[in-house]
């Protein structure tokens, strides 16, 4: 009988969780379609990926914050809760992972500049050295792998992003019905 409860709370209808998902989705449609009409080509990363206009990230945690002050009141725990997740989402999307995504497209050019030959990719890789901290000393790496991957460059976002996923989260919050 316990097991019949939990599965029909699990399966209610849950507001503020159906405001997260549905901001979410929205926002990966609306990167996916504002690159297919700028560049004219229909990228599948978009739809799943970081980075972009609008902020996924931040439409997820504003339509969660604002859906969860309808829900429990701007007065509640609840409310304090996802206005402090969605601020720290937010500022780490700008922060953080915006210098992350600048470094890595500085090394992915530093690469193509150098324009190493592939028979010496290998070699260089089980050249490069990491410390380990188990034992306190250097080791090289091993590497199977013939080919250098580029560093993934989308993963923040710039103020404007964040702030269309901000607003976006908002006001899907403020549609979906209670």
């Amino acid at each position: 009988m316990e097991l019949i409860n939990i599965s029909s709370k699990l399966f209610s209808y849950n507001y503020c969780l159906i405001c997260a998902f549905v901001g979410w989705i929205v926002a990966q449609v609306l990167k996916t379609l504002f690159v297919f009409i700028v560049e004219k080509r229909f990228d599948v990363e978009r739809l799943f990926g970081s980075g972009g206009m609008p902020s996924a990230h931040s439409a997820t945690v504003c339509s969660l914050a604002i859906a969860v002050s309808r829900e429990c009141g701007v007065d509640s725990p609840m409310f304090a809760i996802s206005a402090v997740l969605a601020v720290v989402v937010m500022y780490d999307a700008t922060g953080v992972r915006r210098s992350s995504g600048e470094q890595a497209r500085v090394l992915n050019r530093v690469v193509d500049v150098l324009d190493i030959p592939d028979v010496h990719q290998k070699e260089i890789k089980n050249k490069l050295r990491i410390f380990s901290k188990k034992s306190d000393n250097f080791e090289y790496i091993e590497e199977d792998d013939e080919d250098m991957k580029k560093l993934k460059e989308k993963l923040g976002h710039t103020p404007l992003e964040v702030l269309g996923g901000a607003l976006l989260g908002i006001v899907i919050a403020l549609v979906v019905p209670k």
